[in-house]
Parts: C-alpha cells; sequence; structure tokens
C-alpha cells in the first residue's frame, strides 16, 4: 500500500540539529543534494526497512505452516478451527493497514520502523507458549495467530516511509524493491519452517517462532541506529476523504482483491488445502519437510509482480489486468480438473498460475489507479480552463490515496478468500465450490475492467484524456 502523505512543498534551506536522527532539511528532487548526500541516505533507509518489512511478511504468514503440523504435534483442531486459525491474522492484518500508514509521520519513520518491528516478538512469544502444551485453550491460539496480523500492517508504514526519501524518477523502483523483499518472506517462511520444527526428528512447533526472533531483534536495532525521520513528511487525511466518494475508488478496490487478495488468500490457505486434499503426501517426507512445495506460489507471485507493472506501461494496465483475470479464470478451472482427477501435480501447477496471473495483476492494477486518477484529474483542468499540469500534484495525492484504500481492502479479501475456502469445505466436503466462486469472481472482474476502462466510449466520450493515459 502506498503512502497517502506528502513532502512539505517548502523544505528549509539548511539542516537542523535535532535528537533522534530526524533531517530537516530533505530535497530528494535537488540533483545536488540528491547526489551529495540525498542517495546514500535514502538506500541506507531503503534496506533497513525491506528487512524490517520481511521480518513482517514472515510473521504474518507463520500460521499457514504452523497448522498443518498441529494435529501430528498432538493437538485435537477440527478443520474449521484450523481455517479460522490462518484467517485471523488476514483479517487483523488488513484492518492495521490504513492506520499503519499514518503513524508514520505521528512518530517518525526510525521510530515506527522500530516500534512495528519489535512488535512481532508478540506473536512469537505467544505462538511459543500456545504450542508447549496440547491443553492449550482454543482462545489462546486465536488470540497468537490474531497478533500475527501485526506483521500485515509493516507493509503500509514502510512503503509510506521509503516513499519520501526518494524523488519521484526513481520512487517506483525503490518501492518495488520495497514491496518484493517483503512479498517474498512469505515464500521464506513456508520454505524455512517446516525444515526447521523438524530439526532433532519429530515436530517442534515453537521452533516456528524461535527462529525469528533474533532477526525481529536485529531489525529494531538496527532501524533504531542506522535509520532516520523526516519532518517534512505530513498527512493527507483530505486525499483520503476525497478518495471516498470517487466511484473509481471501489472500483479499482474490488479488482484488488480479486489480485492481491488471491495472493494473499491462496498463500494462507495453499499448505493447509494441499494437506487435507492430498493426505497421503504426508507419507513422503521430503515433501513435507518442503511444507508440500506451497512457497513456490508465494515466490513466484512476488517475482512477476514487476512484469505486471513492466507489461502495463507497454500495453495500457487495463488491458494487462483483463488478461490477468482471464489467466486467473483458467487457473481457477485447472484447480478443480486437479480436484476431480485428484492429480497433485495438475493441482498444484494450476495453482502456481494462479500466483503468477496475481502477481501480474498486482502490478497492473497498481499502475492504472495513477493513470485513472491522473486523467480524471486533467480532464476536470481542461474543462475548467486550467493548465492540466497544475493538477498533477493534487492527483498524485489522490492517488496515493487510492492504493492505501484499495491495498487495505485487498488485504481483507485474503480473509474472505480464507472463510470461503471454510465454508466450502467444512459445509459441503469439498472445496470445489469455493473454487467455482472464485472463478465467478474473476470472470466479473473481467467484465468490470472492461465496462470501466477499455470500452471506447468510456475513453473517448466520459473521460477523454484516459484514451491517451494508458489505464
Amino acid at each position: 500500500m502506498s503512502s497517502t502523505l506528502e513532502l512539505d512543498p517548502t523544505p528549509a534551506t539548511a539542516p537542523a540539529a535535532r535528537r533522534g536522527r530526524w533531517i530537516d532539511d530533505w530535497r530528494p528532487e535537488d540533483p545536488e543534494f540528491w547526489q551529495r548526500t540525498g542517495r546514500r541516505v535514502a538506500h541506507r533507509n531503503l534496506f533497513f526497512s525491506v528487512l524490517a518489512e520481511h521480518l513482517g511478511f514472515n510473521v504474518w504468514i507463520l500460521w499457514s505452516m504452523v497448522v498443518v503440523s498441529l494435529n501430528p504435534a498432538g493437538f485435537d483442531f477440527s478443520a474449521d478451527q484450523l481455517f479460522w486459525l490462518i484467517s485471523l491474522p488476514n483479517l487483523v492484518g488488513s484492518a492495521l493497514r490504513i492506520p499503519y500508514t499514518f503513524a508514520v509521520p505521528r512518530f517518525g519513520g526510525r521510530a515506527w520502523t522500530t516500534i512495528s518491528a519489535s512488535l512481532l516478538l508478540i506473536p512469537c512469544l505467544l505462538l511459543i507458549v500456545a504450542v508447549q502444551d496440547t491443553s492449550t485453550p482454543y482462545w489462546f491460539f486465536l488470540l497468537a495467530a490474531a497478533t500475527a496480523g501485526l506483521g500485515g500492517g509493516n507493509f503500509s508504514s514502510s512503503m509510506a516511509n521509503i516513499s519520501f526519501f526518494f524523488p519521484e524518477g526513481k520512487k517506483g523502483f525503490a518501492l518495488g524493491l520495497n514491496a518484493a523483499g517483503g512479498n517474498i518472506g512469505v515464500a521464506v517462511t513456508q520454505l524455512l519452517v517446516p525444515l526447521v520444527i523438524s530439526i532433532g526428528g519429530g515436530v517442534h512447533l515453537a521452533y516456528a517462532g524461535m527462529m525469528w526472533m533474533p532477526f525481529v531483534i536485529l531489525a529494531g536495532v538496527c532501524a533504531w541506529f542506522f535509520m532516520d525521520s523526516l519532518t517534512v513528511a505530513k498527512t493527507d487525511r483530505r486525499s483520503y476523504v476525497t478518495a471516498l466518494s470517487n466511484k473509481h475508488t471501489w472500483v479499482m478496490s474490488f479488482l484488488y482483491i480479486g489480485t492481491f487478495g488471491s495472493f494473499i488468500g491462496y498463500s494462507f490457505a495453499l499448505p493447509l488445502l494441499i494437506k487435507s486434499n492430498f493426505p497421503e503426501l504426508v507419507n513422503i517426507p521430503l515433501l513435507v519437510k518442503l511444507g508440500f512445495l506451497a512457497f513456490a506460489g508465494a515466490l513466484i507471485g512476488s517475482v512477476t509482480r514487476p512484469l505486471g507493472g513492466w507489461l502495463s506501461d507497454r500495453l495500457g494496465g487495463g488491458r494487462v489486468t483483463l488478461l490477468t483475470f482471464a489467466g486467473m479464470a483458467i487457473g481457477a478451472v485447472g484447480v478443480l480438473v486437479g480436484l476431480d482427477t485428484h492429480s497433485f501435480p495438475v493441482f498444484l501447477g494450476s495453482f502456481l498460475w494462479l500466483f503468477v496471473m496475481s502477481g501480474v495483476g498486482n502490478g497492473s492494477t497498481y499502475r492504472m489507479i495513477p493513470a485513472i486518477f491522473g486523467a480524471q484529474a486533467r480532464a476536470r483542468a481542461l474543462e475548467e480552463g486550467r493548465d492540466p499540469d497544475s493538477v498533477v500534484p493534487v492527483a498524485k495525492r489522490h492517488s496515493a490515496a487510492v492504493i492505501g484504500i484499495a491495498g487495505a481492502i485487498g488485504a481483507f479479501g485474503g480473509f474472505l478468500i480464507n472463510q470461503v475456502f471454510r465454508i466450502s469445505h467444512v459445509n459441503l466436503g469439498t472445496i470445489a465450490p469455493a473454487l467455482w466462486a472464485f472463478l465467478a469472481v474473476y470472470l466479473v472482474s473481467i467484465g468490470v475492467t472492461w465496462w470501466f476502462y477499455l470500452r471506447r466510449r468510456v475513453l473517448v466520450a466520459r473521460v477523454p484524456s484516459l484514451a491517451h493515459a494508458q489505464v
């Protein structure tokens, strides 16, 4: 989720010394300032931001791997209970995304990165306590899983903070690197946790919490000693209010549920889905130690996200998004075929295709938002006889607000996906109805994308400049 915060247009003329690593003079758009000191400071903050955000995703996704080993470890939980344990981190993480964004100007990037990274110790500790005794009540497991959502909020504050440090021409790459560094944390957790908890034979679930604690402490310490805060950052609440009244905010939020919601929802659910639908795989020790290869989905979905932005720059975000949903519909059909034939290669391969498409869609929908709101602002300026270039700063703030809202709603989509899987599996005995529902959503998304952004009547008659905006 991008920031809805802006830089003060009248920066200080000279640095003012302040305690706490606050920077009062920050002018990234000034080439001389950027070459002399800005680039070095910005890249240092980016490095430690990626570290903290990566750990946020590590902890956020942690319960997706823990649940598949709870029953083998002696805990007697039903399928319904297990699905709730992977759903709650999604719900809490999505709810925290917007307040985490506003925490950066309130506390400063350095302090808030230290705080948000250190808070990750809570879900790690609660996980360790929960799995120590098979008589631990289920409500305590729910509490421990819910606190893992703290890691989901880290994405927003990290993206907001880093957006302040880079000039416009370099911001896209920096934010893309920051986002990719976080998303890959999902794959890292799903690869390493099954290996670590099996060290020494048996199942040692406490290791799943212990393994991240030294790195969490390291991230907090590094943020405190090596990161900075910028005084020129301020909250733009007005853009949020304006964005909420624009229909395109809700259209793009719906589309982002289909892309990022699918990515994070499938990431949480896939290990449990594989184990519940292909129970015979537990007899293959190598597959168990590799987490049933579930990590491959999150990995491929993370690395294809930049591809979506690159393709959108060349083909238009609307076209890429429409093709993405068409590809996701094909992937959903493939998973249904894998279920029907009980073919694990088809099942997993189709899910990997879904992850590829969701990654591309994440990039293309993010590309669409600034194009849409920029085109709207320019069209309005032309109608009012103003210079279209004069509305660029306002359009950027509105776009950032929409990205923030869509990011939170998209993450909530992951919770919805997990709940649809839960209802389908528990009440109907199969996840096939859930996949039919997702297929229907992808088909509706194709229609929504075409109706709002690709019809020629919309492009030419309603918002003329959209025709040249590569929406």
